[in-house]
């Protein structure tokens, strides 16, 4: 009979590998998404959708994996566990069903998105907790080392999957999670068992929940509504709701620890924060997700967007081949993941995962050298470092937060490294698109006006004045249109013609070769537009990696700041040998319900 501990390890592997394949199968078939459903990247309000559909789920699950890891505490991890595969598994039924178009079927998009987030924080709460409560502290670094491997393996089967069926239909990048749903849930039900203690006795905190999830809300929506054009800003930050949204939430989440502190039930006892294996290790995960949390996507949109048009791959087939082009990124992770997860049960978590942000840091300087016409080589080379130092960091890091629980937090601990996770995932979308979109908003005009040297039978005079009247397309109008191989130029030149009699004129003056050039439809200007607001969009990358490098060397910092590592065993009144060889000092915790004991090395 198979060990129940190698059934956890399956059906919890499963989970994520269905919720991972989810995430990037939609970074790289938004194009056809969009294209699918009608809508028009440079009308008012697109742009939001682009953002809620890919942050919407982050935000929902960031909110709740706190407080569904604390229920788990209280009602049982397996339980939860499985209601998780359950609302994924609708949520992906629905999106996969959409009926409507335009916007409203973009707002039904959100929705069944934010219902699949919910899902997910069900099965991202309690995975490492059930695999911390089934596997011994020797070989849990292996285990969650497996674990997050199956989620860089969903992550890269969704780029490439997405890449294929978003060719024939947009609505089959839905349809994959339902039957890897249906068999999980079915399997969950027959298998799983909960192997932690219940301690029914203990009542949920409302106040922390509507505290930390309130707060964590309103602060992650207003960065996703900085990101949307404001009055005639280009972004929202000078918006006195946005201001009111980050302001009230980062004061709800600082309040939080406080009120925590003097309820008899919290719903997290920050006296774990004391612990600086716990401590660090999520001060760690959170500064590493807003360093990397993003780069993914900026990868692709260089990869969608400008390298693969300019080297003549049709926007049809660019999803799939961009999911190709970042198998090198995920290859390094899934090489080192095990390898760091198996390194980490016999030499601790401190070295390798600070070696791993290391690494990343190298990584993210290094393509911040790229041109925007990069050899393939290099780059391959490039991601697959950053991949592999991503992978010595996560598998590590997660072990020794976790180890350093007691049985008794396991879910709450859980739900908050994956809160951690989940909120630097979406902060990093949010400060990587502002560095791009400001950035961008600087640096369109001369891309413009140097593009329109290479236009046919345009004049100097005319070739400065479009310049400077496209240079004024929204950044995020140019970004988007990009991504989603969209030719703004006959909209702009048709908008220009009708503002006024001077736009009118230029119009007017300008040759049909030159018109033909620009939107694209001769051989030689087929890519005019990709190349014209490459430099721009290359340059603010360039700024987005050096942000990245930075966080990550924060990560690094932090990760040497851990400290000793605690390790704790569900009813093992007595160390190991292996345990007394290994450490300086053992403390025995006891409460009503259990013996743990702390090996601190």
């Amino acid at each position: 009979m198979v060990q129940y501990k190698w059934v956890a390890l399956s059906n919890t592997t499963l989970g994520v590998l269905m919720a991972t394949i989810n995430a990037t199968i939609i970074l790289i078939s938004l194009p056809a998404i969009f294209r699918g459903i009608g809508i028009d990247p440079l009308a008012s309000g697109s742009f939001a959708y682009l953002l809620w559909i890919l942050m919407g789920y982050m935000i929902v699950t960031a909110v709740l994996l706190v407080t569904f890891g604390r229920l788990s505490d209280i009602f049982g991890r397996t339980r939860l566990y499985t209601i998780g595969f359950i609302i994924f598994t609708i949520g992906s039924i629905l999106l996969y069903l959409t009926p409507n178009s335009g916007n409203l079927g973009a707002m039904e998009l959100i929705l069944f998105r934010l219902i699949q987030g919910a899902g997910a924080a069900f099965l991202f709460s309690n995975s490492a907790a059930i695999l911390t409560d089934a596997f011994p502290y020797n070989e849990r670094g292996k285990a969650i080392g497996i674990n997050m491997i199956s989620g860089l393996a969903g992550s890269l089967i969704g780029l490439i999957l997405g890449g294929i069926l978003s060719v024939f239909n947009w609505r089959y990048v839905f349809l994959v999670s339902v039957p890897v749903g249906i068999i999980g849930s079915i399997w969950s039900v027959l298998k799983l068992k909960d192997n932690s203690v219940r301690h029914k006795d203990q009542k949920l905190d409302y106040f922390g929940t509507v505290l930390l999830g309130g707060g964590l809300t309103i602060f992650l929506v207003g960065i996703t509504y900085g990101l949307i054009p404001y009055g005639s800003s280009d972004m929202g930050w000078s918006s006195p709701w946005v201001i009111a949204a980050l302001v009230t939430g980062m004061v709800m989440v600082i309040v939080f620890p406080f009120v925590e502190s003097r309820i008899k039930q919290p719903m997290f006892d920050m006296k774990l924060f004391r612990n600086r294996a716990f401590a660090f290790g999520n001060y760690s995960t959170l500064l590493g997700t807003i360093g990397y949390g993003g780069a993914m996507f900026m990868l692709i949109i260089l990869l969608q967007g400008i390298w693969l048009p300019l080297h003549g791959y049709s926007y049809a087939s660019v999803p799939f081949w961009a999911g190709i082009y970042m198998i090198p990124m995920m290859a390094g992770f899934l090489i080192m993941g095990p390898i760091g997860g198996a390194l980490t049960d016999r030499f601790g978590a401190r070295v390798l995962a600070t070696l791993g942000m290391v690494i990343v840091v190298i990584a993210f300087l290094v393509l911040a050298t790229f041109s925007y016409n990069f050899s393939y080589l290099p780059f391959a080379i490039t991601i697959f470092v950053l991949g592999l130092g991503n992978g010595l960091f996560a598998a590590p890091n997660s072990t020794a937060i976790m180890n350093s629980l007691p049985a008794q937090q396991r879910g709450v601990g859980s739900g908050m490294r994956a809160t951690m996770q989940n909120t630097g995932q979406t902060a990093s979308m949010g400060i990587f698109f502002t560095i791009l979109i400001v950035s961008m908003a600087s640096g369109l005009t001369g891309a413009f006006t140097s593009a329109m040297s290479s236009v046919p039978s345009l004049s100097t005079a005319q070739a400065i004045q479009l310049g400077t009247i496209f240079g004024k397309l929204p950044p995020t109008g140019a970004l988007f249109s990009a991504f989603l191989g969209y030719n703004p130029v006959q909209t702009i030149l048709s908008a220009l013609s009708t503002a006024n009699p001077a736009g009118a004129a230029l119009v007017a003056s300008l040759s049909p070769t030159s018109i033909n050039y620009m939107e694209g439809l001769t051989a030689a200007g087929k890519t005019w537009f990709p190349t014209a607001i490459a430099p721009a969009i290359m340059s603010a990358l360039r700024l987005a990696f050096y942000f990245g490098a930075a966080m990550a060397g924060l990560a690094a910092v932090f990760s040497v700041l851990r400290g000793k590592i605690y390790i704790y065993e569900l009813n093992e009144k007595v160390p190991s040998e292996n345990m007394v060889k290994e450490a300086h000092e053992t403390i025995s915790i006891k409460s009503d319900t259990e013996t743990t004991t702390a090996n601190s090395k």
